[in-house]
């Protein structure tokens, strides 16, 4: 049996308990129960065979009592019996808004799905796997249903497989990859929205009835104006610490789109997968096609409780080496741009050195001989060293920085081309471009038609060949910085329909190639920012760039949206010249995640590089706290004049309060304590300012022990104004 699967069935979640012990089951009238150490979710088999949702929430105390639930169907005042379905089917009785509408062989578009079995299998002590087999009643069409269960850190994955033995093809026209159903007074629905540098601009409204859909149909940068990412709180909006919250998004790098809407008897569906745009999809018989997974956790502690969820789960399960290290680097894009020599580029090596970062890394504008990257104009796709600039290659230079210390990283873009490059003139039928149309551009640049094999040879060579000219490279910034213009595969032909899908196969096929030969090579998913930033591309890279806008001010609100569905770890923060802040806030600013710098060394006065070079080592001390720690807000930064949040290590004993002004106008500040969140209310702390700038004293006293009670009940103030608008805390354990 040939498998075109979209995703791997290892990559998802939540601890299982079936209420019968058995590990297949084919009874009608069965409830099937997924716990997690918090949560639950039920399923219901009616006399029917019709499997419904019947409940998500907060688990019970007694597993036994789940038994007490009303059976799922029919719910008063549904005509159809399958309003909660969960998978609903098009084209036989449902009047809603289906999960899976398809064309049978013979041309009906009628589709029922009754249960046929379920079956639990252990993945590991805390991850259990669930599958239920629908099979319609006709044709010999089948649908399993997955479920991932994650019991420590309450998070469910959510996919299924396609697949029929129908004489001639069937075409999917949806296939969505997961079917909530949520019951409750009301719903709040937080979304995000964007662009290029104002990403994860946040919106929150009431749903009412009829479908709000967030999707997106760019192709590559699927997440530029609306991330597939969301919140929704039931009966009211949920706070931070208090409210049921349920938090996902779909693991899924190209077109997406999540319908949520509210049937005729006030309960909300909840739909979401591959966007079916421009993409109804010919299934073979015998071929399974597989849905990647919705990630999600439910919360009864508000906001706050779900995004430390997400954070654990991705960190110990999906995020590649969460729960390793990061090197803190040098950028030298903000200080040269294009223009750099070799003896610019050993210069920098030194600063990197001088600094007391790990790594510099070379951006942009190395490549291109016949149409040299002397800007953005020319030579994507050429990826052979621009001997002008570099006339002993990379080899020389990955040398020179061993020679220095330091670790050597490279930034590609491997997945695009300029129309002034060899490579476009040497292979058309490789470029997305509309036979007979005008050519439209995004950023002077086309994409490389990664549905075809040949280009992805060509793209896992363009990453395999700098491994060739350094074996020892540390680090590689992968971009991706257009959009799908002129939608068109020459080697698709006629079967376009599938492009969209395939293009984002082969991306991660390629993906899979280079982890299998380098699987520890660190790699950040830069994508101009946060274009592409999803569970399943985090698969492969270990980082994430948030957004090209590095203003401190517009970096907070930016990093503090991101992190209630990525850990920190995850997020690359980069110190420039951006903004009218001071150095120390943006440095500290730039220390809520993965520590980088983006600035010219030898320009910085004295103090300010005593600085740099002490907060660097500042950072190494408490690095592991905010990668590994579980992260409190404390300040919601749109809610008043400043931001503050915390990390506390896993045993409680040691943490890091970031505290910033994000109000320059007269007087503003701290004018209260704040209590701290996470500590152990028995235990004593010292609370520490850290980051302190050459010359400057703190207002905390290091001498001073408070209890955690006292923390949390009371808190404090860290004395935040216009004169010292940032402050970083240190609070550690005394025994």
């Amino acid at each position: 049996m040939k498998n075109i699967s979209l995703s791997k069935v290892s990559g998802i979640w939540l601890a299982i308990v079936i209420l019968f012990q058995c590990s297949t089951a084919n009874a009608q009238n069965a409830t099937i129960i997924l716990e997690t150490e918090k949560d639950a979710l039920v399923l219901q088999v009616d006399n029917q065979k019709q499997v419904h949702n019947a409940y998500l929430g907060e688990k019970l105390d007694r597993k036994s009592e789940y038994s007490n639930l009303p059976m799922a169907g029919p719910l008063a005042g549904d005509y159809t019996g399958i309003y909660n379905s969960a998978y609903t089917p098009s084209g036989s009785r449902n009047l809603l808004e289906p999960a899976i509408t398809v064309t049978h062989a013979d041309g009906s578009q009628s589709l029922d799905l009754e249960y046929v079995s379920h079956t639990v299998n252990k993945v590991s002590p805390d991850v259990e796997l669930l599958t239920v087999r629908l099979k319609d009643p006709v044709y010999d069409f089948e649908v399993s249903l997955f479920y991932k269960a994650y019991y420590k850190e309450n998070v469910i994955e959510q996919w299924n497989s396609i697949e029929h033995h129908e004489k001639g093809e069937v075409v999917l026209q949806k296939f969505a990859s997961a079917n909530l159903y949520l019951k409750a007074g009301s719903y709040w629905l937080r979304q995000y929205h964007g662009d290029w540098e104002k990403e994860m601009q946040p919106e929150e409204a009431e749903l009412t009835h009829g479908i709000k859909t967030l999707d997106s149909k760019l192709g590559t940068r699927a997440n530029l104006f609306m991330p597939s990412v969301f919140m929704v709180s039931l009966n009211k909006a949920a706070g931070e610490d208090e409210g049921n919250v349920l938090a996902g998004g779909l693991e899924w790098s190209g077109n997406f789109r999540t319908d949520f809407e509210i049937d005729p008897i006030n309960n909300l569906r909840i739909i979401s997968g591959i966007n079916n745009y421009a993409s109804a999809y010919k299934l073979k018989a015998g071929e399974v096609f597989e849905t990647p997974p919705l990630v999600y956790t439910f919360s009864a502690e508000g906001k706050g409780q779900a995004s430390r969820n997400l954070q654990a789960w991705a960190r110990n399960y999906k995020l590649l080496d969460g729960k390793g290290t990061r090197l803190t680097l040098l950028n030298n894009w903000e200080s040269t741009y294009f223009d750099f020599n070799e003896d610019k580029l050993r210069q920098l090596l030194k600063d990197t050195k001088q600094l007391g970062v790990d790594m510099f890394l070379l951006d942009d504008g190395w490549f291109g001989n016949k149409y040299p990257r002397n800007d953005d104009h020319a030579g994507l796709g050429d990826w052979q060293e621009n001997r002008q600039k570099l006339p002993n290659g990379i080899a020389a230079i990955a040398k020179e920085a061993d020679m220095t210390g330091v670790k050597f990283g490279i930034w590609v873009e491997p997945e695009m081309v300029n129309p002034k490059s060899v490579l476009y003139s040497k292979h058309p039928d490789w470029v997305l471009k509309q036979p007979g149309r005008q050519e439209y551009y995004f950023r002077n640049q086309l994409v490389l038609d990664l549905s075809n094999p040949a280009v992805q040879d060509f793209v896992f060579h363009v990453i395999d060949s700098l491994f060739v000219r350094d074996p020892h490279m540390a680090y590689i910034k992968w971009d991706c910085n257009a959009v799908i213009y002129n939608a068109y595969s020459a080697y698709l032909k006629h079967d376009q329909s599938q492009f969209y899908i395939d293009y984002v196969k082969g991306l991660y096929s390629v993906l899979k190639r280079i982890r299998a030969k380098y699987p520890a090579v660190p790699m950040m998913l830069c994508s101009g920012g946060g274009g592409r930033v999803d569970y399943n591309a985090l698969q492969y890279f270990t980082e994430y760039w948030p957004s090209d806008n590095t203003e401190p001010i517009d970096r907070i609100f930016i990093q503090w949206e991101y992190s209630y569905f990525y850990p920190a770890i995850a997020s690359s923060n980069h110190v420039t010249d951006s903004g009218k802040e001071p150095l120390k806030f943006r440095v500290d600013v730039a220390m809520m995640g993965k520590l980088g710098f983006d600035i010219v060394i030898n320009k910085l006065s004295p103090n300010d590089l005593k600085f740099c070079q002490s907060a660097v080592q500042t950072y190494n001390s408490i690095k592991q706290t905010i990668w590994q720690g579980e992260q409190y807000r404390l300040s919601d930064p749109r809610a008043g004049n400043m931001a503050s949040m915390i990390y506390v290590d896993s045993t409680k004993s040691s943490a890091v309060m970031f505290n910033y002004l994000v109000n320059f106008r007269y007087d503003q500040g701290s004018k209260s304590p704040i209590r701290l969140k996470g500590l152990d209310p028995a235990k004593q702390y010292s609370v520490e300012e850290i980051n302190l700038y050459p010359g400057t004293s703190s207002t905390t006293d290091p001498q001073m022990i408070y209890s955690g009670d006292l923390l949390m009940k009371i808190g404090i103030n860290p004395h935040i104004d216009t004169e010292h608008p940032s402050v970083i805390l240190r609070i550690s354990e005394v025994h």
